[in-house]
């Protein structure tokens, strides 16, 4: 007995790793395949333990086929609906890569199923459809997650920790966050995704959606989910002949009782970019880059900091981390990724289409509408 023990002692001591349960992969199926961040999605399935793709859902049979010879997927993967899917195989999740105007279409068809859904940013193309995705959720007792490629920079988890727990920079005064490329026609978008990212009714606007999504998330996460006291937007046609029925150019100002936050969403930027400003009463946070974070408090000179790697495992490693976590029970969802968060970003752009629209300022009730 006192043999094993000591021996117990010694591993523990010496920092043993026990194996741990290996836990069987997560059933997901996509459904959609008209965003084009769906081939990169695909990638990211193959090859890991935590998830099994069992399927995708597509009707339109030409795209479908397209997918399956660019990216080698068996034809077997492929199904026009549902239905017919869930015939052959049992679904934990689901990830939406669909219009915007489709994704309440989504919900309601898993939330009766008990399947929870994770969705390519924005949540909605406006309130009313936010509010049926949240109803729908509550009725089927699932989750509603939102994915934003910045959710994964390190550059945003550094900062948001250097803000929020360690209160670095004092209390927040201004957040500036710019998003964008030079255009979804000019880098290459396919013409399915470029047929309801540029219309006004299956994305809910141009830019201003597209890209404003981010900085509204980003800032309302930074914002501890508090909402704006009123929402001034600009938006402009710079390019009416590349995108006739949308805006490419929009500006949005956030007015919070003690801070500011400036949205700058653009398809008209010389080259891509999702960077950040953060600016507190004893210092600011720079993130040019999303691996690349500045610091600078009063006093002191601006510095560079080191930022960790990515985490091996874990939520935060990545979406589909973050799904998996979420869908065995182990990860409540909040922050960017979270159905509150997103409620408030509709609540953002839809007040921001509004107020471009009227050329005037939205003031927001204290308490969002039911």
């Amino acid at each position: 007995m006192k043999k094993c023990t000591l021996f117990l002692s010694l591993l523990l001591s010496s920092g043993t790793v026990w194996p741990q349960e290996v836990k069987p992969p997560i059933h997901l199926a996509m459904i959609g395949l008209v965003d084009d961040h769906a081939y990169g999605f695909i990638a990211l399935t193959r090859g890991r333990p935590d998830v099994q793709l069992v399927g995708i859902v597509e009707p339109d049979v030409k795209l479908a086929a397209s997918y399956a010879k660019q990216i080698k997927l068996d034809d077997s993967l492929f199904y026009t609906n549902l239905a017919s899917l869930l015939a052959k195989t049992n679904v934990d999740a689901v990830a939406a890569f669909t219009t915007t105007l489709d994704h309440l279409r989504v919900v309601e068809m898993c939330a009766p199923l008990h399947i929870g859904v994770m969705m390519e940013k924005p949540l909605a193309v406006n309130m009313q459809e936010a509010r049926a995705m949240q109803a729908a959720a509550r009725s089927g007792s699932i989750q509603v997650i939102v994915n934003y490629e910045t959710t994964w920079y390190p550059s945003s988890q550094a900062a948001f920790g250097l803000v929020d727990q360690e209160h670095a920079i004092g209390d927040l005064r201004k957040i500036v966050v710019r998003d964008g490329h030079p255009g979804p026609r000019e880098i290459g978008c396919s013409e399915a995704f470029l047929q309801w990212l540029t219309d006004p009714v299956l994305n809910g606007g141009g830019a201003l959606p597209d890209f404003g999504c981010y900085g509204a998330d980003l800032i309302t996460w930074l914002m501890a989910g508090q909402r704006p006291t009123s929402v001034f937007a600009v938006t402009q046609q710079i390019k009416p002949e590349v995108y006739p029925k949308v805006e490419d150019e929009a500006t949005v100002v956030l007015t919070y009782p003690k801070a500011q936050g400036i949205i700058q969403a653009s398809w008209n930027w010389p080259f891509d970019r999702k960077d950040m400003e953060i600016y507190g009463t004893t210092g600011y946070v720079l993130a040019p880059r999303k691996d690349l974070l500045r610091l600078r408090k009063v006093d002191a000179e601006e510095g560079e900091l080191q930022l960790p790697a990515p985490p091996p495992s874990g939520p935060l490693r990545d979406q589909l981390a973050y799904l998996v976590s979420v869908v065995r029970g182990e990860t409540k969802p909040s922050g960017p990724s979270s159905l509150e968060i997103n409620l408030i970003v509709t609540e953002i752009l839809d007040a921001a289409r509004e107020s471009a629209h009227t050329g005037r300022r939205v003031d927001l009730p204290p308490v969002p509408a039911q």
